[in-house]
């Protein structure tokens, strides 16, 4: 008799591009890995000097936060969407937004209440497997779907995700508030993963936040925001929630318990980071060139570019299956990530990071011209 220990999870997807790399890295030049969107540039040196002085953390940490980490947030909040939050009761940070994105189902009891998460069509696979950890279940619904009457019964559990993962779609501030007045009245919390909204590519100003246009009143909402793109901190795990003080204070507490704490140095980085605005213009700058380089080598090569409007995909298509789109990637030594991980509706797509040095960004956007030609 076999015996099953732990949750009964999915194989990781992206273990399934195992062969689609091996023939990747048969191509001549090496490998052009443009699969996962992992920051490949230097940390600021600002964050890096906070980090080695905050070293001698001896003591426990507090799982809300220190003050000045607060007010670091409360402050960004506050110069890029002009929204005044509390520092004390409407912040909290978090180990990451991907464990955030997984327990969060979990920690507000969604199970004890059957009830469901809700999700985009076309999505990052963390708010199924979180669905999945909690025991509940998890049903595809676009913003779009729930402005325009889609039901909510159900429901305890909805996330949006602007800009979005992988599709690069931006929900314009009357779909945002739409959905968080429908998902309110429902008594639906309303989730905003918004950790790419910083990249939007068509404008100066980042990508709209849920909490700018919800007002004074955030009942049921909470914004997620990570650092890892904004300011090449995915090693770190830096990431903050805010919103609904009610919903902060429980989130605080059930986290306590669990021991969900953000190191000390780790916050005492986030404060210079946030407070910091110009490497993240930098930042963007850069990715924006990779982004001419790619968009263009990928148009000539006979791919669609869909919605891409910030974030730091391009969310491409052939008019295949996304598997076939890979093979033909593969063949000139360029690994992209498959649509079909981030939901059924989407399997015509592929994904393709920005998070590549410029050396090799340029070497795949000259293997897909000469191809083409």
């Amino acid at each position: 008799m076999t015996t099953s220990f732990g949750l009964d999870l999915p194989d990781y997807p992206w273990d399934r591009l195992t062969d689609f790399r091996r023939r990747a890295a048969e191509h001549p030049d090496d490998v052009c890995d443009l699969s996962i969107g992992t920051p490949v540039d230097p940390t600021p040196e600002v964050i890096r000097r906070a980090l080695a002085a905050a070293g001698d953390a001896h003591g426990y940490p507090t799982t809300a936060g220190t003050s000045e980490l607060r007010e670091a947030i409360a402050g960004w909040y506050a110069t890029w969407h002009s929204v005044a939050l509390d520092p004390a009761t409407e912040i909290l940070p978090t180990v990451g937004s991907k464990e955030l994105v997984a327990w969060l189902p979990t920690l507000l009891g969604l199970r004890q209440r059957g009830l469901a998460v809700a999700c985009p069509s076309a999505a990052y696979p963390t708010y199924e497997m979180g669905a999945m950890i909690a025991g509940v279940e998890c049903r595809r619904l676009d913003a779009a779907e729930v402005a325009a009457g889609a039901s909510l019964e159900g429901i305890g559990l909805l996330w949006i995700n602007t800009p979005g993962n992988p599709t690069g779609e931006v929900l314009d501030a009357d779909i945002l508030a739409e959905v968080a007045r429908r998902a309110r009245a429902a008594g639906v919390v309303l989730a905003s993963d918004e950790c790419y909204g910083l990249l939007n590519w068509e404008s100066d100003e980042p990508a709209p936040s849920v909490l700018s246009v919800v007002g004074e009143t955030r009942t049921r909402v909470l914004s997620v925001y990570s650092m890892s793109k904004q300011s090449n901190l995915a090693g770190y795990r830096a990431a903050f929630v805010a919103g609904d003080a009610d919903l902060i204070a429980d989130l605080t507490r059930s986290r306590k318990h669990a021991g969900m704490i953000v190191p000390y140095p780790i916050q005492a980085a986030m404060v210079a980071g946030l407070g910091d605005t110009e490497h993240v213009r930098v930042q963007k700058e850069i990715y924006r060139s990779r982004r001419n380089l790619l968009r263009a080598g990928l148009e000539d090569f006979g791919f669609r570019i869909d919605h891409s409007t910030a974030g730091l995909y391009l969310w491409a298509t052939a008019d295949k299956n996304c598997w076939d789109s890979l093979g033909d990637l593969a063949e000139l030594g360029i690994v992209a990530g498959p649509g079909e991980f981030y939901g059924a509706a989407a399997s015509d797509h592929v994904r393709i990071a920005l998070t590549a040095t410029d050396e090799r960004i340029a070497a795949a956007a000259k293997r897909l011209h000469e191809a083409a030609a």
